[in-house]
């Protein structure tokens, strides 16, 4: 390679190592240190020369309501280079005058943590906002012509829409299906719209979207992101605002009805002015459509109300395979997969006199996300064996489930062994059971009802015992 082409590659090599590190500026702007208490504080992230993917919350301002976010975006090219940035304001309205101070915070915004010091904030009488006909002139009159008094705003049809939807139609009792409440922007639509309280609106409308008759796992949606799909060919952001999976407990079909949920959506000036307001924030209610998942009964099996549906397998294993009668071995029995892992039934260990099982030490371990509930439960056995021998613990754990695709029950058995040596342990047991001499007697006794030997005199006794307590007492009365 010629030095120059090398140096060339150098050059270029180091100006790309400078850009990635340039690439992506993300800052903090504050509101104004004083502000009359009928206008607002502000709070922007700005990213420059990168895409906002995801941010966590604003913070809370005591003395401060939050009043929504906003979004912005700019792009500039000057001499053929082009700078780009986005940001999110977050606005607050004063609740009262006086003085307060924001604390310092951080955020993190595309995985990156922005810091900012805080501020005081002080917070003065409210401004007087007079509308005047007179007006004066502007040197850009000339240039631009006299505007109109009041800019006209008009509703531009939205391309979006709300959406209840779930991945399955139709499942069986105690099959899980995840349902998503999500909001859908097209890539063509020009209305300008904006989430409102979102989560306020959330928890009144879950009182009417849960269903009754199923068990639920929540998914945790704590920010709202944007994620791109495709629906019938045309490309749309899906923003989810709630994501749960639902197991039916009975054979009732589950419903959910229509819900409405609102957005902010701005009407857009029908003539624009270079320094005047381009849009009037307005209200818009958006509506699911009813959806129903039908519920179907299991094959006939003696276990069926009692199993659990989903995708299982087992893990196991045993501190030791060599065991002497009467000392303890350890034994673990995991079940895991996907389904209701809440609702897994304990396995059902036969009683039996060669090796005594105490119960189970038990623990879970759900994990929600993808669309799907996963995850493993845990028991921990004891045993202590009382007689010599190969035992293959098939014998004692198995664990019967219905997988839904297949459509058919499964039975998920023990592959481990244990050797048991020693001498046997169940005379030993039956003599730490023995209750002594006087119960031995017990069997040949009569149960039937015989009178006290003895029972008249005793009688006669205690009552000449009662009869002289009470002249006793009655002489001490007298007497007195």
């Amino acid at each position: 390679m010629k030095k120059s082409s090398l140096k060339f590659f150098f050059i270029t090599l180091l100006c790309a190592i400078c850009y990635t590190a340039n690439a992506q500026d993300i800052f903090v702007e504050l509101g104004a240190d004083k502000i009359p208490v009928n206008s607002t504080f502000t709070i922007k992230v700005t990213i420059r020369n990168g895409k906002l993917k995801n941010y966590t919350d604003f913070p809370s301002i005591e003395g401060f309501a939050k009043r929504g976010t906003s979004s912005s975006s700019n792009t500039n090219i000057v001499n053929g280079q082009i700078s780009s940035s986005q940001s999110i304001i977050q606005r607050y309205m004063p609740l009262e005058q006086g003085t307060f101070k924001l604390d310092p915070f951080s955020i993190d915004v595309n995985g990156i943590t922005v810091s900012s010091e805080g501020k005081t904030i002080e917070i003065t009488e409210a401004e007087e906002r007079r509308r005047s006909n007179a007006r004066r002139r502007s040197p850009f009159d000339d240039v631009f012509g006299t505007p109109k008094a009041a800019p006209e705003f008009v509703d531009v049809k939205e391309e979006a829409f709300l959406a209840l939807t779930t991945d399955k139609s139709e499942v069986y009792l105690g099959e899980g299906f995840t349902m998503t409440f999500a909001f859908y922007v097209a890539d063509a639509n020009r209305a300008p719209l904006q989430f409102n309280d979102a989560g306020k609106q959330l928890s009144t409308i879950l009182k009417d979207l849960r269903p009754q008759n199923c068990w639920e796992e929540n998914f945790n949606i704590e920010n709202i992101y944007g994620e791109r799909v495709t629906i019938g060919g045309a490309n749309y952001t899906r923003y989810k605002i709630y994501q749960a999976a639902y197991f039916p407990l009975n054979l009732e079909p589950v419903n959910f009805k229509s819900v409405p949920f609102e957005m902010i959506k701005y009407k857009v000036a029908k003539s624009p002015s270079f320094f005047g307001r381009d849009r009037q924030e307005d209200f818009k209610t958006f509506y699911t459509k009813e959806k129903t998942v039908k519920v179907k009964a299991l094959p006939p099996h003696p276990l069926k109300d009692k199993v659990a549906v989903g995708k299982f397998s087992i893990d196991e294993q045993i501190d030791k395979s060599t065991v002497i009668t009467g000392s303890s071995f350890e034994y673990e029995f995991n079940i895991f997969g996907e389904g209701n892992i809440a609702g897994i039934n304990d396995p059902i260990v036969p009683e039996n006199k060669n090796i005594d099982f105490y119960p189970p030490n038990t623990s879970q371990d759900i994990n929600r996300g993808n669309g799907t509930v996963s995850g493993s439960k845990k028991y921990s056995y004891f045993g202590i064996p009382n007689e010599p021998g190969d035992y293959e613990m098939k014998d004692y754990f198995s664990w019967v489930y219905f997988d839904p695709e297949l459509g058919q029950y499964d039975t998920l058995t023990s592959e481990v062994k244990i050797n048991v040596t020693g001498e046997s342990k169940k005379n030993v047991s039956i003599s730490s059971t023995d209750l002594g001499s006087f119960y031995d007697g017990l069997d040949l006794e009569s149960n039937k009802l015989q009178p006290l030997r003895g029972g008249l005199a005793m009688q006669i006794l205690a009552n000449i015992l009662i009869i002289a307590m009470l002249g006793g007492a009655a002489f001490m009365y007298f007497k007195k």
